[in-house]
């Protein structure tokens, strides 16, 4: 497939002649016959390519649980795929094999926008997901797929690191219809250390889609043992989110395992799970979860009214469902989140994975 060279967020440094990405913060400097970090976006003859455009790293049909999305049409089946590169550089990344790949040969599939649309119809699924590398790198592919799936009724997801820069936020997120953000720890020394990052356009983004979107919106803390797992900043984090966000935001504390380059961490202890939960509960957040470990009773959702149980999880699979639209069955409280109101109740797509194969149409 052809490079696809794009007219956004883009510029050419007038003394250097390098191309200048203002996609994401880093703002990479590209010589002619370069890549920026993400290393998706590069200089070609002058101008800026996006070189996963229209490709794949594979397709597949996931539970939208998963994503995490626990107030986002709970039960039903979202379409998701991704692509390669990333522009943050975490030590830790739990899907380096694609989002650290410098290899094109990961790019399995191809795929236009009209095609992965007609394939989310076709099988039933009520989103499509844009996940498994972050999303902001191939920003113009995940809108031109959005555009088309608002046209035909289905809705995007956005998962995401939330490290990209004002400008493109604002065209990229009027597309999406959720995001799941992940908030990676609560200092700038760990956004430093073990992402090559910042913190602070994260947080930025994150008020962004509160306040002036209507993206539904939740949070993601993966606990790294010994490293952003203490409790003094857990509840640093959620004083800013309630602050800052309000305490309906749902937000995941999710297990890490060691992977990529921090092989010599432990997995994190599910007590560790359970107080972040807690002090996130005790500091005013309604909606908090643990994730990457069995847990019916803190995978649940509960009402902040009468405390009932509203939606039963058992991973991804969905139990109780005690909603009349998006309020508690028992004493009406409205509960946060895009429900179908007209079923009054959830899918039933379950835990399933399945690998799909797009066709072209």
């Amino acid at each position: 497939m052809p490079d696809y060279f794009t007219d956004k967020w883009w510029h050419t440094d007038p003394h250097s002649g390098k191309v200048v990405c203002t996609l994401c913060p880093r703002e990479c400097h590209i010589p002619t016959g370069s890549r920026g970090f993400c290393f998706v976006r590069a200089n070609v003859d002058g101008k800026l390519a996006l070189t996963t455009y229209g490709r794949s790293s594979g397709f597949c049909i996931d539970p939208i649980e998963k994503k995490p999305l626990a107030h986002f049409l709970p039960g039903t089946p979202v379409l998701s795929l991704g692509t390669a590169g990333c522009n943050l550089g975490c030590k830790f990344c739990q899907n380096w094999d694609i989002s650290k790949s410098r290899e094109m040969d990961t790019l399995a599939g191809e795929a236009t926008p009209e095609a992965i649309v007609a394939a989310a119809k076709e099988t039933g699924c009520r989103s499509v997901a844009f996940t498994y590398n972050d999303p902001t790198i191939w920003a113009e592919y995940a809108i031109d797929i959005a555009k088309v799936a608002r046209r035909e009724g289905i809705k995007t997801v956005a998962v995401t690191a939330g490290y990209i820069s004002p400008e493109a936020r604002r065209e990229f997120y009027q597309w999406m219809d959720a995001a799941n953000v992940d908030l990676k720890a609560f200092t700038e020394s760990f956004y430093r250390k073990l992402c090559q990052t910042e913190l602070a356009p994260v947080l930025e983004t994150i008020k962004y889609l509160k306040h002036e979107t209507n993206v539904w919106q939740e949070l993601t803390n993966l606990l790294i043992p010994g490293e952003n797992d203490s409790p003094e900043e857990t509840k640093a984090m959620c004083g800013w989110i309630v602050d800052n966000i309000g305490d309906e935001v749902p937000i995941h504390f999710t297990a890490f395992h060691p992977d990529f380059k921090m092989m010599d961490k432990p997995r994190t202890p599910h007590e560790t799970l359970i107080n972040a939960r807690q002090i996130a509960i005790d500091m005013g957040i309604k909606y908090a979860y643990v994730g990457n470990v069995h847990d019916v009773k803190r995978e649940s959702t509960y009402c902040p009214g009468c405390g009932g149980v509203v939606i039963e999880r058992d991973w991804y699979e969905l139990g109780q469902y005690n909603l009349i639209g998006d309020s508690c069955k028992t004493c009406g409280t409205k509960i946060a989140g895009v429900f179908d109101e007209e079923l009054n109740r959830a899918g039933d797509w379950g835990r399933k994975r399945v690998p799909l194969r797009v066709m072209p149409v």
